[in-house]
């Protein structure tokens, strides 16, 4: 027996997943399900239910029913149910692991960085339920001695969280974990992709003793119930990870509710004369090549001064042999598939523009069955082509070469996103210089834009999105302030 047994059932030989609502693991009022394929051979994992509108709206009913189980239990009571939830994780980590293999094209060792890291994001967030603070004012700072206001923050009430494909485990976790710290109930809508590893991510959460209807998860088309739940009155914050394009859209049928967009990215490595060429080079790989580039912190642009040009592409060609490339499930590999054959199919177009307008292929460029696509270096790219502003979510290492610092800064911030971006060299100042001008959520001197655990907060401007996460900012994005002022009419 498994505690998973419950969240499933077999059908002709295959499991059938279903979806959570107040407690209990249902079945779609449709009964209509849809496929999750294994991006590694395209075979066949699971089904799992095409939700309708009709259980998209009794799956907001749950969590705005619930809303008060969570906000009135105290935060210490709060903190010990994400504590068990983590040491739960730990427990049926293998678990885990293998689901994100299978369903996301991980290999295994990126699958273990992803669970380890959603069990540590779990005890932050036990931590701080037990941190969260208001402030005391007096009023005579503003001529009314007699009057005080206590500022106090408040849950929102129900958040709906929407994740993406590529970190299926981590991203849902980094919403779910303070929504649930800070008192709010909660429907989150996984990637249809890849949504396994979330429902069993429900099935802990019962374990963990988190009340009926605080957590509903719900799958199914997007196109058919996202735009119904984003919509939804009794909604009262969004939080989205994943394409500027939806992101967009999303905030155009909102409301007035409270948003939160991660969105796409298009960071640039600035790479300048003086810098360490070893780890210019190794970080740029890293930050270009990791998950078959599918981040939307990876690096999209490499803007390498024209005098060493010549030896960082060099470099980067010997890197990129130490790139494995093929069946995730070999533990030789390091770059497997990416999500679906139409992903690769699409940074193909974008490869091939490239090449077309002028730019040299150096390394892979090859597209191959089952959304395989090699690690590919091109260089001479410009601005004329496709590749050099959309965002490539493949595994190209995109060089674009540039006279001197004040052109790769200009070229940085055309772009229409501001997600991440990096520079490297030893210079101080124009490693602060450029931190400072570079018009992005986050730069990073000396390394690949990686955003870990949220130690520090992330998020992006422009096409990139609104607002930002991490320990102890996810928080402030998911309470509201509230204030209470007493007043004295002594004379």
């Amino acid at each position: 027996m498994s505690i998973f047994d419950s969240i499933r059932f077999v059908k002709d030989n295959k499991y059938i997943y279903k979806i959570l609502i107040n407690g209990k693991w249902l079945e779609s009022s449709t009964k209509k399900t849809f496929e999750i394929k294994s991006p590694a051979d395209g075979s066949l994992i699971a089904e799992a239910q095409k939700a309708s509108k009709r259980d998209a709206g009794k799956t907001v009913k749950a969590a705005f029913n619930a809303k008060t189980k969570i906000a009135n239990m105290d935060a210490s009571e709060r903190g010990k149910i994400l504590d068990k939830m983590g040491n739960l994780l730990e427990e049926h980590k293998d678990e885990f692991i293998n689901v994100i293999c299978r369903e996301s094209g991980k290999t295994i060792k990126l699958a273990q960085g992803e669970v380890h890291a959603s069990i540590e994001r779990l005890h932050y967030a036990s931590d701080e339920a037990k941190e969260i603070r208001g402030e005391f004012i007096k009023g005579d700072i503003a001529g009314k001695r007699n009057s005080m206001g206590m500022v106090v923050r408040q849950p929102l009430g129900v958040l709906l969280a929407i994740t993406p494909f590529n970190y299926p485990l981590f991203t849902g976790i980094a919403k779910i974990a303070p929504g649930i710290a800070v008192g709010n109930s909660i429907v989150v809508k996984p990637a249809s992709a890849d949504p396994i590893c979330l429902l069993m991510f429900g099935r802990i959460m019962q374990e963990a003793g988190l009340p009926d209807g605080v957590l509903n998860i719900i799958t199914g088309s997007s196109s058919e119930i996202g735009d119904y739940l984003c919509s939804h009155p009794q909604i009262d914050m969004i939080s989205f990870t994943g394409s500027s394009e939806v992101g967009k859209h999303i905030a155009s049928i909102a409301g007035m509710k409270k948003l939160h967009l991660e969105l796409g990215g298009k960071a640039p490595a600035i790479v300048l004369e003086d810098c360490n060429l070893d780890i210019a080079v190794k970080e740029v790989a890293t930050g270009s090549l990791k998950f078959s580039g599918q981040r939307c912190d990876s690096i999209s642009r490499v803007l390498v001064v024209e005098s060493i040009a010549n030896n960082f592409v060099k470099g980067i060609l010997k890197e990129v042999e130490n790139w494995k490339f093929g069946d995730p499930r070999k533990p030789e590999n390091v770059i497997g598939p990416l999500i679906n054959e139409a992903a690769a199919k699409r940074v193909e177009e974008l490869v091939s523009d490239a090449i077309k307008k002028g730019a040299k292929l150096l390394y892979g460029g090859k597209r191959y069955e089952h959304g395989y696509f090699e690690p590919t270096v091109l260089d001479f790219v410009n601005r004329d082509m496709k590749i050099a502003w959309e965002e490539t979510f493949g595994p190209v290492i995109t060089i674009i070469r540039v006279k001197d610092y004040e052109e790769a800064i200009e070229l940085a911030n055309e772009s229409e996103y501001g997600l991440d971006a990096c520079i490297f060299t030893k210079d101080i100042d124009k490693a602060f210089d450029a931190a400072q001008r570079i018009e992005a959520g986050s730069v990073h001197i000396n390394a690949h834009p990686t955003h870990g655990l949220g130690m520090f907060p992330f998020g992006g401007d422009e096409s990139s999105g609104v607002g930002r996460e991490g320990i102890k900012y996810s928080i402030e994005d998911m309470s509201k302030v509230h204030v209470m002022v007493l007043h004295s009419h002594k004379e």
